[in-house]
Order: structure tokens, then C-alpha cells, then sequence
């Protein structure tokens, strides 16, 4: 990954004053390993949680089990309920959760491999917190890449316009 992204990250992080954790699933830390690569991150990275599977997700984000069993694991409301509970329990200003189907099998007509659910939770409150629904093209190791490229680029854009 460019290290660029991760610095800028770690800019707008240092420049506010605020820490970050993250909430990776099909990811698996990859985008933690980014932020990590850079010399001082730990001035505003905090923690990560790979909540890999749903009881992972369940036991350490506090994701109810009705709502994996209601919407899936890659979804929307999931990801939400991923970022809240990362920013939450880490007690951080900012936290990003990744969920998705990385491939090359678990894809479905409704959710094809590729697809990928973000979310973003800033400040104190579920009232600032950001999500979107992704479609990356490529194989495993592709979708994976892009979902941490966007994860970091959206963070940095969400920085500059939160009040």
C-alpha cells in the first residue's frame, strides 16, 4: 500500500488531536499493517480488532447476533454497528470497519464477490458515523487491496469536512 495514504492519515489524526482504531474483517489487517508501517503511529493509532468471524464480531464489538442473522455479516447496518463498537470500546475519536466478500467463493447474486461494506464513526456520537456499500473487481488479494486504499482515502475526506 502507499505509505503516502497512511501518512496522510496519521497527518490529519496528529493534527486534530485524535486516535483511530480499527474493525477489520475481510481485510484482516491489513489496513492496521499499513498504519503501522509508518515510524510514530502509535502517537494516534490505537488498536485494531480482526473480528473475522461473526462471533468475533459479536464478543468483541458488541454487534448484536439478531442483526448478522437479519441483514449478513457483509451489510450495512453490521458495518455500522462494527465501526461504533471499535470507537466505543477503544475509546477513540475516529474508527473505520471493513466487511466484505473477498472471494473467490461466498459471493451471491445479491452479494457477489467483490462486495465490500465500509463505515467510518467519528466524534462521540452514531449521528457522525458514515458507511457505503463497494464493488471491487479482481481476485482476492485485488479486493482486498482496494478495500484498504478506500477505507484510508475516505477517512482523509471525512477528516477534512468533519466540523
Amino acid at each position: 500500500m502507499n505509505l503516502s495514504l497512511s501518512q496522510a492519515v496519521g497527518n490529519a489524526l496528529i493534527a486534530r488531536g485524535w486516535t483511530l482504531a480499527l474493525a477489520e474483517s475481510c481485510t484482516g489487517g491489513l489496513v492496521s499493517a499499513a498504519l503501522t508501517e509508518l515510524p510514530g503511529s502509535s502517537a494516534w493509532f490505537e488498536r485494531a480488532y480482526i473480528t473475522y468471524s461473526n462471533q468475533a464480531k459479536v464478543e468483541c464489538l458488541g454487534v448484536p447476533i439478531e442483526m448478522i442473522d437479519s441483514f449478513g455479516a457483509v451489510s450495512e447496518p453490521v458495518a455500522i454497528s462494527m465501526a461504533q463498537g471499535a470507537r466505543k470500546n477503544a475509546a477513540v475519536n475516529v474508527a473505520i470497519s471493513i466487511t466484505g466478500i473477498a472471494g473467490p467463493t461466498g459471493g451471491s447474486p445479491e452479494k457477489p464477490v467483490g462486495t465490500v461494506c465500509f463505515a467510518w464513526a467519528l466524534g462521540d456520537d452514531a449521528k457522525h458515523t458514515t458507511y457505503k456499500t463497494m464493488h471491487f473487481e479482481g481476485d482476492r488479494s485485488r479486493v482486498r487491496m482496494q478495500a484498504c486504499e478506500y477505507a484510508l482515502t475516505e477517512l482523509i475526506h471525512l477528516l477534512a469536512s468533519h466540523p
